[in-house]
């Protein structure tokens, strides 16, 4: 059951975010799903959500910002009914960043850690903690600190 945990992670980030295969979301994401990752700029955890119609929009939100967004799963391991995965993103930013920042056309790369949890064969819940500063300092969104 681990490997096929696994599995499902990879092919998560491969399908939808990669290849933009968003007929993926209905076979990898559980109807009930519970998100506790917030959005860049956002102020809290949209909860129980819709699955499929959640990480489609997600990727939709995070592909506008960033077409030629690309997530490589680093790392991926498992225990019982949860996954944890190191993804390295990168891509360049095009669109308004969370819709609010103007495109910087600047390109990023950084890491993320994605808990899952596994639920009759889809993912039924996920936890994020991403490296949303060097992001933002790569995106010169954000500036270094030091002097001018």
């Amino acid at each position: 059951m681990s490997e096929a945990n696994k599995e499902l992670v990879r092919r998560l980030f491969e399908q939808i975010f990669n290849r933009k295969n968003f007929a993926a979301c209905d076979e990898l994401m559980a109807e009930n799903y519970l998100e506790h990752a917030l959005a860049p700029f956002g102020d809290r955890e949209p909860g129980r959500v819709n699955g499929p119609q959640h990480i489609r929009a997600v990727a939709e939100w995070l592909l506008a910002q960033f077409p030629d967004g690309h997530m490589t799963v680093e790392a991926v391991v498992s225990e019982g009914d949860i996954v944890a995965a190191r993804v390295l993103g990168d891509g360049t930013n095009l669109g308004k960043l969370n819709g609010v920042v103007p495109p910087t056309g600047k390109r990023f790369s950084a890491y993320a850690s994605h808990w899952f949890r596994v639920e009759n064969g889809k993912l039924a819940e996920h936890w994020a903690t991403r490296d949303d500063l060097t992001t933002m300092l790569q995106l010169g969104v954000v500036p270094r600190p030091g002097p001018p």
